[in-house]
């Protein structure tokens, strides 16, 4: 998810063309629930995370209230358990709390949106309240996701043939072919703050008709400052940047599996570590 994580194929839509015309609807308007706002809003570390927004709440009325739990409601992504909390709201206050969002629905729009809201009042009544919720960000993540989809339904990405040296990893990127027939052009793969890639016979296309494409890639230390090693959020993500034909370019995730992941530990222990 941004910075995309390569997600499993399993939506519908996701064999579609990536630059093919969108086929979503939109449902209809939610009414406004007086004295609450809510804003979904993507900071750093949700992208670090991944899966995850803030549900940016806003008390608009005079009156306090308690918030229990609190989902995102969307038609576009499948839902998720709400978020038991207990958060105090005083009138004015603006209080922002993490959700999670599932996987995309990619044949219907990410709004109009909601936050679905366990509310308890001052008398001790508990309300569930569905709020309006300015989605833009939502709406950008699922066309993000989904075109991620679209991508992966045509190619597959993987590394492979991995091998150490004493202060990098070798391998190859290997762009298989699952649909269609136009070219497939590999632009570009990016570094991490951890980690540095080089892939120096990027830009390649995978001709209109063939079936596999690969190319060298070697991954080196990009930092063995302390601070780098203990607060880097995401060590071993790598955007490569991905066009189809003519449609628009999409940035995936590099597929990082356990072989991949252990191989970039240890080369970070040889360099940084034990060097």
């Amino acid at each position: 998810m941004v910075g995309l994580t390569v997600l499993a194929a399993g939506c519908a839509a996701s064999a579609e063309p990536t630059g093919a015309p969108s086929t979503t609807s939109a449902g209809p308007t939610i009414p406004a629930v007086p004295g609450i706002e809510t804003e979904a809003v993507r900071l750093r570390t949700d992208e670090a995370v991944g899966g995850q927004v803030q549900m940016r709440i806003t008390a608009t009325g005079e009156e306090p209230f308690t918030v229990s739990s609190v989902a995102l409601d969307s038609p576009g992504f499948e839902p998720v358990a709400p978020r038991e909390t207990s958060t105090e709201f005083a009138p004015g206050r603006v209080i922002d709390l993490p959700v999670q969002y599932g996987e995309p629905r990619c044949d219907v729009a990410a709004e109009p949106a909601a936050a679905r809201l366990t509310v308890v009042r001052p008398d001790g009544r508990t309300e569930d309240l569905r709020v309006p919720l300015a989605a833009e960000i939502m709406t950008r993540i699922h066309e993000e996701e989904c075109a991620v989809l679209a991508l992966l339904g045509v190619v597959s990405v993987e590394v492979v043939g991995l091998a150490d040296e004493d202060e990098a990893v070798t391998g190859e990127i290997r762009v298989a072919r699952r649909a269609g027939i136009e070219p497939v052009g590999v632009e570009r793969v990016g570094r991490s703050v951890l980690i540095e890639v080089a892939a120096p016979d990027l830009p390649m296309t995978l001709a209109e008709g063939e079936d596999e494409l690969s190319t060298p890639v070697v991954f080196t230390s990009a930092s063995c400052e302390p601070h780098v090693l203990a607060e880097t959020k995401k060590p071993y993500v790598f955007p490569v940047e991905i066009v189809v034909g003519e449609d628009e370019r999409v940035v995936v995730d590099l597929p990082v599996d356990e072989d991949l992941r252990a191989h970039l530990v240890a080369l970070v222990d040889r360099v940084c570590l034990q060097g």
